[in-house]
């Protein structure tokens, strides 16, 4: 596996535990209400995954639908709340984890599902409408629908179908009490891409 480490929430991370690293965030703060919503934090994020696995989604979107919110937990400006003002940014802080150990297509549904977010409601009139209102605040927080000009420079991003997709399983996985498989059917998957790594990995 990879040498590279990275510093993550004050723990140093390698290829070698970054799957126990980040079965350990689910164990101890998974239980958090997810901002604003009617499930918790691992609840969302594993109900996410269930979305792209029954979809028949491959390995790479599985991994992205489960993981493209820890950034909420590893960032240094903490979790979103009701209550913000501005954003957290915790799409950036999630990628700088998952673009050292994961292949390029889970990080971009990563860094991305945030912008995806504002991409749809620029292009698709009916998308904003059938936002929850957490996710219509957090949209403000984030810049609100994209303009013509930032439509235009996101279209082209390489992954852009497979970023759409885990968006829209994110705007789905928010059922109180939906039953799904826990963190830990996913560790042979998350494991495998680890091994797979990034592209651009030396």
């Amino acid at each position: 596996m990879m040498s590279r480490t990275v510093e993550t929430a004050g723990t140093p991370v390698t290829a070698d535990n970054v799957t126990a690293f980040i079965e350990d965030i689910f164990i101890r703060r998974g239980g958090e209400a997810y901002l604003g919503e009617e499930v918790t934090m691992a609840e969302h994020m594993l109900q996410a995954a269930q979305l792209g696995a029954q979809a028949g989604a491959d390995e790479e979107l599985v991994a992205a639908a489960l993981l493209h919110d820890i950034g909420h937990f590893t960032g240094d400006l903490g979790s979103f709340t009701m209550a913000d003002r501005v954003d957290r940014r915790h799409e950036q802080a999630g990628a700088a984890l998952v673009a050292a150990f994961f292949p390029d297509a889970v990080r971009d549904c990563v860094r991305w599902h945030v912008a995806a977010k504002r991409y749809l409601c620029a292009v698709e009139p009916d998308y904003l409408t059938a936002l929850s209102a957490a996710s219509r605040h957090s949209l403000q927080l984030q810049g609100g629908p994209m303009s013509a000009a930032e439509v235009a420079a996101f279209a082209p991003q390489p992954n852009l179908a497979g970023i759409l997709q885990v968006r829209r399983w994110d705007d789905e996985a928010k059922v109180p009490g939906r039953r799904t498989p826990a963190f830990r059917h996913y560790i042979p998957l998350l494991e495998r891409l680890v091994k797979a790594g990034p592209s651009h990995a030396t």
